[in-house]
């Protein structure tokens, strides 16, 4: 019975319904996951972008700990040595009816001062300052962490592509051998021809030709395949051998769902909450408005001690008086209190903070907005690449499949003498590039759906072991 053409046709749709089942899921293999993960852990941006959650995460800690009351201590001793001029209201010493205090007198102080204390502050209403910027740091946190899952996806798709181009000249590889191996018995045929007198040297040179050309694409693959490992290694850390165990089955993505969205899109989610981070910020400039509230407490101790005071010679006693203070102190002075602070004008720095907030969640806005556009149009784009390179991957299977048969036929008929060398040289290489380009777009296939489901924003949720 005679074989259908339309085999290959048949194959690929069952293929890609059989793969199907559930909704553009990514497979990937046990090794490749474990390179993902690795290529995850290693990457600096990502370390980076952890370390600057953890900032954040530390700063809306630091905004509410503005509630817990802050406990002071303090010593301060002092000695002091001034002038002291007072100016009393003159009065009569009975009796004698002599004048005191008459006009101002200066006296010459010193003497030593010490206080201590030990009080205990804390914020009762903040005009709702502090849980509005605390809102607002917590809002970017979340903003920076869905920053960090789109880079995430990134990586994830750099990790796939650059081991199916490893796949890639494995495969051109297996192909350069497999063609070398079929020249080498046409040569073995051609020269045994030509000692027969059945062929000339030229189909002989041919072959070599064609061996050499070859010889010259593995030469090229090799270098490739090098910096292929360089960038594994950069990404994952792997050295080669360990690249080596990384094994999986290269086979075409699909999504059979074409009610794409970005919905979930991470750069959006980021914006939406970077916007919602201003906004609480609005709320906390206006909370400036409203007065602040605090309360304080706790015990003081004072002393004013070893102090003199020396007069002017005093008129009819005809000498100064010394008067002394041995000690004057005030001790366990327990005090407990409330204190309202309230700025009512500040030069219009208020009234311009506010302004810069609305216009900074204006400008998320018009950002947000934006972006939804331009990934609704890029969504859009890979949707396309990838239903045109599924039709040229069905095409690609037609074309190596055909290839190969007349690949087969050609080899029977230059054996019969049928064709020549360069018809036979032709078949090979169309044979070649038939595989090869069957490869490449394959490899196109996969990262147009990855890109387009990086375009949803469901990457990760998507990867699925075989």
């Amino acid at each position: 019975m005679k074989r259908s053409t339309n085999y290959p046709i048949h194959w690929f749709t069952v293929f890609l319904f059989t793969i199907s089942i559930s909704w553009g899921q990514i497979k990937t293999s046990t090794t490749l996951d474990e390179a993902i993960h690795k290529a995850l852990e290693k990457s600096l941006s990502q370390k980076n972008k952890e370390l600057e959650i953890e900032k954040l995460n530390l700063q809306e800690k630091g905004i509410w700990n503005k509630y817990i009351p802050t406990v002071e201590a303090s010593a301060i001793y002092s000695y002091f040595d001034n002038k002291l001029t007072v100016d009393l209201p003159t009065t009569q010493i009975p009796i004698i009816n002599y004048p005191l205090f008459d006009g101002k007198k200066t006296f010459d102080n010193y003497g030593n001062i010490f206080n201590g204390s030990i009080m205990a502050k804390t914020v009762l209403f903040s005009g709702m300052q502090i849980p509005n910027g605390a809102k607002a740091i917590k809002e970017k946190t979340k903003g920076t962490q869905y920053l960090k899952d789109s880079e995430k996806d990134q990586i994830i798709k750099e990790v796939i592509n650059t081991f199916d181009q490893l796949s890639l000249l494995k495969a051109i590889d297996t192909l350069i051998k497999d063609s070398n191996n079929r020249l080498q018995i046409e040569a073995k045929r051609a020269q045994k021809a030509i000692e027969q007198g059945l062929a000339v040297p030229y189909d002989r040179d041919k072959i070599k030709l064609a061996a050499l050309e070859l010889q010259s694409k593995k030469v090229e693959l090799d270098g490739k395949r090098e910096l292929i490992y360089k960038k594994i290694t950069y990404l994952t850390g792997y050295s080669a051998s360990q690249t080596n165990l990384v094994t999986y089955e290269l086979e075409p993505y699909l999504i059979i769902n074409n009610q794409l969205n970005t919905e979930n899109k991470q750069e959006i989610k980021a914006l939406e909450s970077f916007k919602t981070a201003y906004e609480f910020l609005l709320k906390k400039e206006k909370g400036t408005y409203l007065p602040t509230v605090g309360a304080f407490g706790g015990v003081t101790y004072s002393s004013l001690f070893d102090a003199r005071a020396t007069t002017p010679v005093i008129t009819g006693v005809n000498q100064a008086l010394y008067l002394g203070l041995n000690e004057l102190t005030i001790s366990n002075n327990w005090m407990v209190g409330a204190a309202v602070k309230w700025e009512i004008f500040t030069g219009f720095e208020r009234q311009h903070k506010i302004h810069e907030a609305k216009i900074n969640i204006n400008q998320l806005q018009n950002q947000i907005d934006d972006t939804k556009e331009k990934l609704a149009l890029l969504l859009e784009n890979n949707w396309v690449n990838y239903t045109v390179l599924n039709k040229k991957l069905e095409i690609a299977y037609q074309q190596e499949k055909i290839s190969k048969n007349n690949l087969n036929l050609a080899s029977k008929q230059y054996t019969q003498g049928l064709i020549s060398v360069s018809e036979r040289l032709e078949a090979e290489n169309d044979c070649f590039k038939s595989a090869v380009n069957k490869i490449n777009t394959l490899i196109d296939q996969r990262l147009a759906a990855i890109e387009t489901i990086i375009a949803t924003g469901d990457l990760t949720k998507q990867l699925k072991k075989q």
